[in-house]
């Protein structure tokens, strides 16, 4: 009966891609590119590919397997693999908790852009001011928010196979197919600046791809290992309870050790390929100095670009947000799913009431983050030494406490308490080999906890020796 009433994938391809779109979110958008163009370009990229195979993997086998190995959600979950790490089911379901708080308000705003473009007011978009003017507007943002929290809700209601493997199963290739085509025409792209310097995408793609060694020391090397470690910690949805949920949905004759790789592959392309799709087209218009923007890449800088590109900047611009919009819905959809799971598992109600339980929960929260931009407006020195107002706070306490905290206990519960036998069972319970056996022993036991440490070191302000 609880199988039943959880559902589950009927697929595996359909949960590589529920799980592939959970992954694939906000993050390989716009965090991706920017870091890559900030930490030496092929550097920075070559750096993220080894820790993909190493460290990223051993964390999603760990989560998934778990999920599997229980059938339980994370709450529970924790509580089966041993007693006295119970806790860190609750911590797991503390970090989309807060994640869907101010997710759904970046969402809400990507769907403002794909209404300002379909509106024909692209070129208000390109002016300065324009996004700063929107998010602090008191109604608008919230308004836009609840659209994408409802139609998140939506696609949880309808469940686990007609809902959520449904959809990623439509909107996963749909989001490659725009990416794919975005990326080529970047590299097609030609400008000529006041100056007359003429910039090509296929250059631009050089300053993306061609590792730049130029004033490498010790300790930028070390700031660039933390930016790809922390990026691929952010964009593989592990240590919140997400995957350890979606592992609980898996059939026990599906191949996990396929299954993984095949999510790496799929997570990875994305992100390489939004960087050849967004690195390109900003240096071409605005060079260099146009990479810098950081988070802002694409509520700043892409709309002037699109604005520079004349009439196919109207049709590409809205082609873009509506992409972001696709993985943002991904991601957001995987976020509530979590929240959902495990409150159906706990508390024995149905995934209706669950739903409208979570989902006004999570529009109240929402609702105070769209308040940090005017009402609720104040500026906190986090201890990483950014300085943040309210959803920064948020987006802190999630992804760089939280989430390095629960992956670092994970990996010393699994690697000297419970054993990595524990997860290499279950990877081989299928019958399917477990080609990174070895690998993964190093890695749970001596590696990762290592790297976890040092992530949440920095994170909280103890390591500075490599800033």
């Amino acid at each position: 009966m609880e199988q039943e009433k959880k559902g589950g994938f009927k697929s595996s391809i359909g949960f590589v891609l529920a799980a592939a779109g959970s992954a694939v979110g906000v993050g390989n958008i716009w965090r991706f590119p920017y870091l890559a163009a900030k930490d030496g370009g092929g550097l920075f990229i070559l750096v993220y590919l080894i820790l993909v195979v190493t460290f990223g993997f051993t964390l999603l086998i760990t989560d998934i397997a778990i999920g599997r190995k229980t059938g339980q959600n994370s709450i529970r979950a924790y509580q089966t693999l041993h007693p006295k790490f119970g806790f860190l089911g609750k911590l797991t379901f503390l970090v989309p908790a807060l994640i869907i708080t101010y997710y759904t308000v970046i969402s809400g705003w990507i769907l403002k852009y794909i209404c300002v473009y379909f509106t024909g007011a692209s070129e208000a978009a390109a002016q300065d001011g324009y996004f700063t003017n929107f998010i602090t507007s008191p109604v608008s943002p919230i308004v836009f928010m609840l659209i994408m929290l409802a139609l998140t809700a939506f696609v949880v209601f309808s469940g686990v196979e007609k809902g959520i493997e449904k959809f990623s199963k439509i909107i996963m290739p749909s989001l490659v197919l725009l990416i794919v085509g975005i990326s080529i025409f970047s590299l097609t792209l030609e400008h000529t600046d006041a100056n007359g310097v003429t910039r090509t995408g296929l250059q631009g793609l050089g300053v993306y791809l061609i590792p730049n060694f130029e004033g490498l020391t010790f300790s930028r090397f070390m700031e660039i290992l933390m930016d790809a470690m922390s990026q691929l910690f952010f964009s593989l949805s592990v240590s919140m309870g997400i995957m350890i949920t979606y592992g609980s949905y898996v059939k026990k004759d599906v191949n996990l050790d396929k299954s993984v790789s095949q999510i790496e592959i799929f997570d990875t392309g994305v992100a390489l390929l939004a960087g050849m799709m967004i690195i390109p087209a900003v240096y071409v218009f605005s060079g260099t100095d146009g990479m810098t923007q950081g988070p802002s890449l694409i509520f700043v800088s892409l709309p002037k670009v699109f604005d520079a590109m004349g009439a196919a900047g109207t049709v590409i611009g809205p082609l873009f947000f509506i992409m972001v919009a696709f993985a943002a819905l991904t991601s957001c959809v995987s976020i509530m799913e979590a929240l959902v799971g495990n409150c159906m598992e706990v508390f024995h109600i149905s995934r209706k009431k669950t739903c409208l339980i979570v989902g006004v929960t999570a529009a109240v929260g929402a609702v105070l983050i769209c308040l940090g931009y005017n009402a609720l407006y104040f500026e906190l020195t986090l201890p990483n030494g950014s300085v943040g107002q309210l959803l920064d706070v948020m987006d802190y306490l999630s992804n760089n406490f939280l989430m390095p905290l629960i992956s670092l206990i994970s990996c010393i519960v699994i690697g000297w308490i419970v054993g990595p036998k524990w997860i290499v069972d279950e990877m081989e319970s299928s019958g399917h080999a477990f080609k990174r056996k070895k690998l993964y022993r190093i890695m749970i036991r001596y590696v990762a906890p290592a790297m976890m440490a040092v992530l949440l070191l920095q994170s909280v302000g103890v390591f500075t020796w490599f800033k």
